[in-house]
């Protein structure tokens, strides 16, 4: 029996989503484990026949989170607006059972004739597509703390020092790396593969790290100046290399002219309402009595809403496009900003440059900042933690680690799924390899993961060369430039290269390799330890697959007949050492 309560598809979502002008991406949920035949049914919702003719096409099975079975195929179709709906039999012994057919009004056991009962795809606009920068999916980033990264070629000094500013106010330093630092260095980047610099905050502010702005349109002098910036960025476009800064809007520093001239006159001060629900008296403590930045007195929240505010902060974005050359923002605490805000300062931005890439900080799911009209990406801490759990601490299984990454995926459609900004960890969590108890086999695995994955890969300052850290001090330590590179360092490097030369690996769509039928006897050798565990990456026909081994022994597998696969990195084709990973081209 089909599990009709199980079955969903909401149209317009991540369900139905266009990958180009021309091709419209849907996808169905049942429950998973049923066997099933799906199909869809599509035609034209303006044709001038009635009932409209329709076409078959079947879907294939491409994923499973453990409670679905997600379903999908691509429609490359001539019509401009579509309807359609979706068929659905069971596989039993004595064949295949009556076809359910599932549309906008529920289930029936007839085809649909009455177009207005279909699904709506109203119209294929350009408009609407996934509008992330193309550069996006070819995009290896390094991310740096400039703080504690360096302040010469191949070194950092160490010193602590603070600077103080005409107004009375103090940058503070705690490592002392700089601007110039992170230009000396660009060779050093270009060499581990990377084509893209991520820099946590370098505007004025009062702390290390950045996070409490002073000036949005100083470069802070513990960092360096004006000039440093448009520097790195002109050397870095000459080496390949795009380079996005950290913006902070949801809230500034204490030490903010308007905040001063609120703490200074109150109520009556012209900036009382820049501020999120201030409530005068201002108490200037720990908790205050202000909104601010996770109850931190020194970083009061913005008030967005504010038609003033809000042009301020995007005459920032724009600022620093046209006056250092930055490719795109990383913005900070994206989910406790005002969706309208986002709007205007995505229009702001992309009017000075138009394929200017935004990634939000968001730590959940952020389906409502990636609907085209916000963000292009957002950060992948899913990826991290699934990563850590499966990896370094062993905790789940191969099949658990499966279903995690197909809820992970499938929650966003694949254009926007493509260019997410995966990581192992940040400038916020702890290392990875301190996780993986300093085994750098258990990193190179993760790592290789990540480099394979679909999305925006992004390597966090040293864990090239196996920094460990679980505290603040630990995790923003300063880079060990005399640290003799390990292994880990290569493999980053290589497959870096290597998604540089395949551009499968850089825009192909992931799956699941037991989802298909040909590849389950394989599926099913790969992870019978329980530590192994294959996926594809698909491309206009195409096929690649990555293979981990995260157990004690070596897996041995055989390819479906008629497959001659060809390995692309690692030893053995159908032979995976214990914590080793392949990839291995099949077509």
């Amino acid at each position: 029996m089909i599990t009709i309560s199980a079955i969903r598809h909401f149209p317009l979502s991540e369900d139905a989503a266009l990958c180009s002008d021309q091709t419209l991406e849907l996808r169905i949920r049942t429950r998973a484990g049923e066997a099933l035949k799906v199909f869809c049914y599509y035609g034209d919702r303006v044709s001038v026949i009635d009932p409209i003719p329709v076409e078959e096409v079947e879907m294939e099975r491409i994923g499973c989170d453990g409670v679905n079975d997600i379903y999908g195929v691509r429609i490359q179709s001539p019509y401009t607006r579509i309807c359609y709906y979706f068929g659905l039999c069971e596989k039993t012994p004595e064949g295949l059972s009556a076809m359910t057919y599932y549309s906008e009004h529920g289930f029936d056991p007839q085809p649909i004739k009455d177009r207005t009962q279909f699904f709506q795809y109203p119209y294929l606009r350009r408009e609407d597509l996934p509008s992330a920068p193309d550069w996006a999916k070819d995009t290896v980033l390094y991310h740096i703390f400039p703080d504690s990264f360096a302040d010469k070629r191949g070194g950092l000094e160490n010193r602590e020092f603070e600077i103080l500013g005409e107004d009375g106010e103090v940058s503070c330093a705690k490592h002392g790396g700089t601007l110039k630092g992170v230009t000396e260095n660009l060779p050093y980047i270009k060499d581990l593969g990377m084509n893209c610099i991520y820099l946590n905050p370098v505007f004025r502010s009062a702390s290390c790290h950045k996070y409490d702005t002073i000036d949005y349109m100083e470069i802070d002098p513990c960092l360096g100046t004006k000039d440093d910036l448009v520097n790195l960025v002109e050397q870095a476009h000459e080496l390949g290399i795009r380079v996005i800064l950290d913006g902070v809007f949801n809230h500034s520093g204490s030490g903010f002219a308007p905040f001063v001239d609120v703490l200074s006159k109150g109520e009556a001060s012209e900036y009382a309402d820049w501020f999120y629900q201030l409530r005068f008296p201002l108490e200037f403590q720990d908790p205050p009595n202000y909104e601010a930045f996770a109850y931190v007195k020194e970083m009061p929240k913005l008030n967005t809403g504010n038609p003033k505010v809000q042009n301020y902060c995007c005459e920032v974005g724009r600022y620093w496009i046209r006056e250092a050359g930055i490719d795109g923002w990383r913005l900070d605490v994206a989910n406790e900003v005002d969706h309208d805000f986002w709007r205007a300062f995505r229009k702001a931005v992309r009017k000075e440059k138009k394929d200017a890439l935004l990634i939000a900080e968001i730590w959940e799911d952020a389906t409502n900042w990636l609907m085209g009209d916000q963000f292009d990406s957002s950060m992948n801490y899913q990826f991290a933690d699934i990563c850590r759990e499966f990896f370094a601490k062993e905790s789940i299984t191969a099949e658990v680690f499966d279903q995690r990454i197909n809820r992970m995926y499938f929650r966003y459609c694949s254009a926007t799924a493509g260019v997410q900004m995966n990581f192992l960890d940040t400038h916020d969590v702890p290392r990875f390899l301190e996780y993986c108890k300093g085994d750098l086999q258990k990193m190179e695995l993760a790592a290789a993961f990540l480099m394979l994955f679909p999305g925006i890969p992004s390597v966090f300052y040293g864990d090239e060369l196996g920094v460990r850290g679980r505290t603040e001090d630990e995790y923003r330590q300063i880079m060990p430039w005399n640290r003799k590179k390990p292994r880990l360092f290569a493999v980053y490097r290589d497959l870096a290269k290597l998604r540089g030369e395949k551009e499968i690996l850089r825009r192909g769509t992931f799956r699941s390799l037991w989802t298909d039928e040909a590849f389950a006897k394989m599926g099913e050798e790969l992870m019978k330890n329980k530590k192994g565990y294959g996926f594809f990456r698909e491309l206009d026909g195409h096929r690649v697959i990555a293979l981990f081994n995260a157990g004690d022994e070596p897996i041995s597998f055989s390819y479906p007949k008629n497959i001659e696969p060809s390995l692309w990195y690692g030893s053995s084709v159908d032979c995976i050492g214990a914590g080793s990973f392949a990839v291995v081209g099949i077509d």
